[in-house]
């Protein structure tokens, strides 16, 4: 990594919208610090599923933006604190810290340093190693929000969490049993179903082979009180057959096809938000317990497009990118 002494910075971005083929490793300028913002030097970042959305131009056609070119991808990354602006009293150069950058103007965390937001930053919870902080940041907070915010999950409610090996839903279960839920977690593969198990599910069933519907039945035979879907389709609409009376079902937006429900049940899409009271929120339940963030395969810098590829394989849990 360069020093702070230099100001340019190797960097994953785009000259326009595409394939992965698009990406390239460039040298770039250090984004400059806003007083609201921090700079980290990354060491880790996430590489999401929804990367490749952004990749082909979705975000800016999301949320409006212009976008501005070479555009450097990545919604979440951890690394320590290079500089501080000058309202920022949270952190020091040299703290561990990450952070999240939706979209951000200045670049997101495939590059060297990242001009992130103070409000989207923490401290990296001492349990979790820094490139598991990386890539947890915007999956751990869409899981929390769907089961807190947008579920309710309550103590002692029956949950399933459809796609329970995939980045969010690895990350759910964990969460959901810290909220006090019985978890039934429907997982892809053999080694899907051994992850959820790992993690504390109470049950667990194997969505490529087996007939989820009489297991959820077995699992809530008054019905599930609530349910997570991660993953959509013919087998998770089958089995939210499986919902109570006023049961209540919850899908980040993205999911497609979007799940279909029969009338009594209710049914919401959602966005993450990232800010500072849901980031402490976070971390009070990572820290009650074992927590573990799954990463399947780390790749370099100037591998990014065969970690794009690998986005479309069969993996477990994250995929994530070392900067150093």
């Amino acid at each position: 990594m360069k020093p702070m002494t230099q100001n340019t910075m190797k960097a994953v971005a785009i000259d326009r919208f595409g394939g992965p083929e698009t990406l390239a490793l460039r040298t770039l300028a250090v984004p400059e610090v806003g007083p609201d913002e921090v700079l980290i030097h990354v060491e880790s970042a996430d590489v999401a599923v929804w990367d490749p959305f952004e990749r082909e131009g979705g975000f800016a056609q999301l949320f409006g933006m212009m976008p501005k070119f070479p555009y450097v991808l990545g919604t979440g990354g951890a690394g320590t604190v290079a500089a501080v602006g000058a309202h920022v009293s949270r952190f020091n150069k040299g703290d561990r810290v990450y952070g999240a950058a939706l979209a951000n103007p200045k670049g997101g965390f495939y590059a060297e340093y990242a001009a992130v937001k103070a409000d989207s930053v923490s401290h990296v919870p001492a349990k979790l190693t820094t490139e598991q902080a990386a890539v947890m940041t915007c999956d751990a907070l869409t899981a929390l929000r769907g089961l807190d915010d947008i579920l309710g999950v309550r103590q002692g409610e029956t949950l399933m969490i459809f796609g329970a090996g995939g980045g969010i839903g690895h990350l759910a279960v964990q969460l959901a049993k810290r909220m006090g839920a019985r978890v039934l977690a429907v997982a892809s593969g053999d080694d899907g179903v051994a992850l959820a198990r790992r993690l504390g599910a109470d049950a667990v069933v194997n969505g490529r082979k087996d007939d989820v519907t009489p297991a959820a039945r077995q699992f809530a035979p008054g019905g599930l009180d609530a349910a997570l879907i991660t993953a959509g389709g013919e087998a998770a609409n089958r089995v939210l057959t499986a919902m109570r009376e006023g049961g209540r079902v919850a899908y980040p937006n993205g999911v497609m096809p979007e799940p279909k429900l029969r009338a009594g049940v209710s049914l919401n899409s959602y966005d993450v938000i990232v800010d500072q009271a849901a980031i402490d929120k976070l971390n009070r339940l990572i820290e009650a317990g074992p927590f573990e963030v799954n990463i399947a395969r780390t790749f370099r810098l100037d591998q990014a497009v065969e970690a794009h590829r690998a986005l479309e394989e069969h993996y477990l849990g994250k995929l994530a990118l070392r900067l150093s």
